[in-house]
């Protein structure tokens, strides 16, 4: 009896190495082109559904896309989805749900292959991930420059319009970047409609979403889960014009300040947005506001706001990429200029408010004949009559602070006019700073307002002011003896 001459292998499975070889073939070819292509081939070859899911960004590749809420289920709760196999691969898990005609075991190897694959690509892009987040820095680094033309036509030309800009800080900055970095897949392909940058600037990760006038929330959702997951305090700022980029930049550090554990990132938007203005009569505030701002350019209203957002010169400074110096020095010039004492808490709160008047608030739209007056009595020191002094705002300011306890006003007002600051306003009022805390925060508590905001403060300091029928001063401070609360 003869025999052929084909090996044992091949003899004992004749049909199982071809379908095995041809489905890796198949796999490792849409492995060359993209993990996308990888992930639709392990689809069709599963006759079924396949999805990567990340745990910051969802759902990274599915085919086809209806299935990817499907898969992040899946990936986040395995035992619900028995059907389905799961296999980690790069960070993310890898999620299959084969069709009924296919046999368990090719699913499996399919599974296994296409992990192995993405683990393979996951790898390779580590490999170059150091040199291309050098690359986004430094291309952050020239849009603060102000080399915003030269980016634009790098990234895609004219398409590219508009910035949004957040900043993070945290102890976890390093492990978010990589992850920020693998749920936003950057890319530099021009011409495409968005383009993200992640750079490390000065210890914190700057993101700059560049877009065409509106983005799509996408990054926004992954910057608020990176900070949730991570522990960050995040500023958001934008969209602005792309040549605003320092403006941006500088707004979401002022914003980053306001940022609390409760509420990790804040927008520039609804930092120093002031409850009291919409209650002020437009038009003698829109005339004061303007002739205050007369002296000003847009640059010096900015580093005013910035530092009175941010609450601190040092602050401010960082926000603005000067030193604390350069930010004295100019503050002090802006003194000059306004004729005013911007160390005064009152003098800060009415800038603030100057700050915040209407756009519509120019110093051209005086009324004819009175521009030269209005120059000349404009002060920041005292309101014109009849911008605070309404029902409307007197109602305001006793809904606000309406019902604090004298003890807890005179505490308040005291560390208000101290700029927040709890050491001096606790020697001022002869008491520790652990009891100011404690009454600093039933303040809080009773207001519900936080007390961090900087424009939360100078409006509570206005409504101390508004309802005032008594000395504010320590020395009317009740105290009722004994070491903690010692008599004047």
């Amino acid at each position: 009896m003869s025999t052929t001459g084909t090996t044992g292998r091949e003899a004992a499975c004749p049909g199982d190495a071809r379908p095995a070889r041809e489905t890796t073939d198949r796999l490792l070819r849409a492995a060359t082109r993209s993990g996308a292509h990888l992930i639709a081939e392990a689809a069709l070859l599963v006759q079924g559904w396949a999805v990567l899911a990340d745990p910051i960004a969802g759902a990274v590749y599915s085919t086809p896309a209806a299935a990817a809420a499907d898969g992040v289920h899946a990936a986040a709760d395995p035992r619900d989805h028995p059907h389905c196999l799961q296999r980690p691969a790069a960070g993310a898990v890898l999620v299959l749900a084969p069709g009924p005609a296919v046999p368990p075991e090719q699913a499996a190897r399919v599974a296994t292959s296409t992990a192995a694959l993405l683990e393979v690509r996951g790898q390779r892009a580590a490999e170059l991930r150091g040199e291309q987040m050098r690359l986004h820095t430094t291309l952050v680094r020239l849009l603060l420059a102000g080399h915003t033309t030269a980016v634009a036509d790098t990234l895609g030309g004219s398409r590219l319009t508009h910035v949004t800009v957040y900043r993070l800080t945290g102890a976890d900055v390093p492990t978010a970047h990589q992850v920020l970095w693998r749920a936003v897949r950057p890319s530099l392909a021009p011409h495409a409609d968005a383009c993200t940058l992640l750079g490390r600037l000065d210890g914190e990760l700057v993101v700059a979403e560049l877009h065409r006038g509106g983005d799509d929330g996408r990054v926004l959702r992954l910057v608020s889960r990176v900070s949730e997951r991570h522990h960050l305090l995040a500023g958001m700022a934008g969209p602005l014009p792309l040549a605003e980029m320092p403006t941006a930049h500088s707004d979401a550090a002022a914003a980053r300040h306001s940022a609390t554990p409760d509420r990790r990132i804040v927008p520039a938007d609804a930092v120093g947005t002031s409850r009291l203005a919409p209650l002020l009569p437009a038009a003698p505030y829109a005339r004061w506001a303007g002739s205050v701002l007369r002296p000003l350019t847009p640059a010096h209203r900015h580093l005013l706001l910035v530092w009175l957002r941010t609450g601190s010169k040092p602050r401010a400074a960082a926000a603005l990429g000067l030193s604390a110096g350069t930010v004295r020095t100019r503050i002090r010039e802006l003194a000059r200029l306004l004729r005013a004492d911007l160390e005064d808490a009152t003098v800060q709160a009415h800038l603030l408010l100057v700050l915040r008047a209407p756009a519509s608030a120019d110093p051209d739209e005086d009324e004819p004949g009175d521009g030269d007056t209005a120059r000349d009595t404009a002060r920041l020191e005292t309101l014109p009559a009849g911008i605070l002094d309404t029902e409307a705002v007197r109602a305001w300011a006793r809904g606000l602070v309406g019902g604090l306890e004298p003890h807890l006003r005179i505490a308040l007002a005291c560390w208000l006019e101290q700029h927040a600051r709890t050491a001096p306003a606790a020697a001022e009022l002869h008491v520790h700073r652990t009891t100011l805390s404690n009454w600093l925060t039933q303040c809080a508590d009773h207001l519900g307002q936080n007390l961090a905001d900087a424009t939360v403060r100078a409006e509570i300091h206005l409504a101390l002011r508004a309802t005032r029928n008594g000395p504010d001063d320590p020395a009317a401070l009740p105290r009722r003896g004994g070491r903690t609360y010692r008599r004047l």
